[in-house]
């Protein structure tokens, strides 16, 4: 007995397939969604976090953590924060690390601060460019502020540090330490990026830290929500074939034998 209702229905290999690529695309959608929802957390998380750095780097400067505090030091909560320290330069122990800035390309100047209480403390004095003359440290007694930045192990974009050949491209404080020959368990986890100090009016030039934060996380959440509003109208565009097909079918469908036609 023959079931006019098949005759609308798409073969069974064709069916499953649709089923099969509408399902993707409700889990494309579902992802999409989600991904785009995480990126506007993100954002939400990085604007809180330049807010905290600008703050700390406007705010009046606060003694450096002491020996007892190193263990709490983190990026989280102490990057970029304006610290003093006090001191004696150690000479004769200056490390230059690979810098580009816009005054060119060139090193910055890191050299120990014994302070007070014994410890020493890396200070990144500032920028020297290409064959500039450097000014020795000043001797006695001194005060350094500037902002407290985070060791920056193995190396820069690409480029390791090669301490036996005195070649740096990051501010790796362990590594410098060692190589120095400063007991690492002496040496702050941290350097300090001095200010610029008025009465130097060569090399190195202080207060050149570049504080910038990527947020592309806007346009990402936004490409996400665009994918997920393709997959939705995948979808449709899915149903839609659907329904022209069974309309088609209905048409090309031939007459009943069985049913007398009108009149």
């Amino acid at each position: 007995m023959n079931d006019p209702a098949a005759a609308t229905r798409p073969p069974a290999p064709r069916r499953r397939w649709r089923v099969a690529f509408a399902g993707l695309l409700a889990v494309a959608f579902c992802g999409f969604i989600a991904l785009g929802v995480w990126q506007l957390q993100r954002m939400a998380w990085k604007h809180d976090l330049i807010a905290r750095v600008d703050a700390r780097i406007h705010a009046a400067a606060v003694p450096a953590p002491s020996r007892a505090q190193w263990a709490s030091v983190s990026d989280a909560n102490d990057s970029y924060r304006r610290v003093s320290v006090s001191g004696r330069f150690v000479p004769g122990s200056e490390t230059r690390t690979q810098a580009v800035t816009e005054l060119g390309g060139g090193f910055w100047l890191l050299q120990p601060l014994q302070t007070d209480d014994g410890d020493r403390v890396l200070v990144n004095r500032g920028f020297v460019p290409i064959g500039g003359a450097v000014s020795p440290a000043p001797e006695g007694r001194v005060v350094v502020q500037g902002l407290l930045r985070m060791s920056e192990p193995e190396g820069g974009f690409l480029r390791r540090n090669v301490p036996a050949e005195d070649r740096w491209y990051s501010r790796d404080v362990a590594a410098i330490a060692g190589a120095r020959g400063l007991p690492v368990r002496d040496v702050a986890p941290f350097f300090i990026d001095a200010d610029r100090d008025p009465a130097v009016r060569g090399w190195p030039r202080g207060g050149m830290t570049v504080v910038t934060f990527r947020d592309p996380h806007l346009s990402y959440a936004l490409t996400w929500f665009g994918m997920a509003l393709l997959a939705l109208v995948g979808g449709g565009l899915l149903v839609a074939s659907e329904r022209r097909l069974r309309h088609d079918r209905r048409l090309r469908r031939p007459p009943d034998p069985h049913v007398l036609p009108p009149g």
